[in-house]
């Protein structure tokens, strides 16, 4: 059995992820106190107006010999202390973000396909297939949330809510795979 052989399954988990996603996110109220307004928004969008998109530090430097300077170490303590992302000015265009998000569901099925096919026979039990495909869909789906508490300050509570999102999609994936192998 190869990954070919399992367009199916990694069709239907990417499908079925991308609708339970969207009512994640639209229905669902855990991910409604996600975001927070800043104190004082007018005058951080004045901060921010002319930046280009990209990830921006704050207080900025680069060479960690930096921190000897008492300057440097004084805007740490008075902070704040910021990872900023800077998109795109405009409405949000919500069609190529689908696009890519269903793309991203694809290829967690893909690597689903991989380890099934890797480690099970034509034969394999539901189960086996199940657990497989799940675990590793719940893998790619959360496991990077880990890093960005750990070094970015992503609210743990946020990584918890982005577990509890990857074990429903995992389930759905093992599911799809178990049921379609």
């Amino acid at each position: 059995m190869g990954i070919i052989d399992l367009w199916m399954p990694i069709l239907v988990s990417a499908a079925l992820v991308f609708v339970v996603s969207a009512l994640v996110w639209t229905v669902l109220p855990w991910h409604k106190t996600d975001f927070s307004k800043t104190k004082d928004e007018e005058g951080v969008r004045a901060a921010l107006k002319g930046s280009a998109p990209g990830l921006y530090l704050l207080p900025y430097h680069l060479d960690p010999s930096d921190l000897k300077d008492e300057a440097v170490q004084q805007k740490y303590k008075e902070g704040p202390q910021a990872y900023i992302t800077v998109i795109q000015n405009g409405l949000p265009q919500m069609g190529p973000k689908l696009g890519m998000s269903f793309a991203y569901n694809v290829f967690i099925g893909i690597l689903c396909a991989y380890f099934v096919s890797r480690t099970t026979g034509p034969d394999a039990e539901y189960l086996e297939v199940f657990r497989i495909a799940g675990t590793t869909a719940f893998i790619a789906h959360g496991v990077a949330y880990l890093q960005e508490s750990i070094w970015f300050g992503r609210p743990w509570s946020l990584t918890a809510k982005s577990f509890l999102d990857s074990l429903i999609y995992a389930l759905l994936t093992g599911g799809a795979f178990g049921w379609l192998v």
